[in-house]
């Protein structure tokens, strides 16, 4: 399946602060009962201009869409979606073009 990056920005309120991490449960939650071929490969808190960075693999396009906007049902205030081709198909990519 092809490999995603989300990258998401959370408008971190003090007040909710303790809720952030029952936001993200429910978030992964809402994510396999809409989307269950979702198959997450890595979760990330980043420095930089992006809170949080995800990693996973989705059977289009469409599902990475998906991904994108639960992610902002759930509380994110911008997400970015990236597809990604893993180094060694890369390498790959480049000896097909000599």
């Amino acid at each position: 399946m092809p490999l995603y990056i989300l990258a998401t920005r959370i408008d971190f309120d003090q007040n909710d602060l303790a809720k952030r991490k029952e936001q993200g449960k429910q978030f992964l939650e809402l994510v396999k009962e809409k989307i269950p071929n979702i198959k997450w490969i890595a979760h990330y808190a980043i420095l930089g201009p992006y809170d949080f960075l995800d990693i996973f693999e989705a059977k289009d396009e469409a599902e990475a869409a998906k991904v994108s906007l639960l992610s902002r049902a759930a509380g994110a205030t911008f997400a970015e979606s990236w597809t990604a081709i893993p180094y060694s198909e890369f390498l790959n990519l480049l000896d097909e073009l000599k």
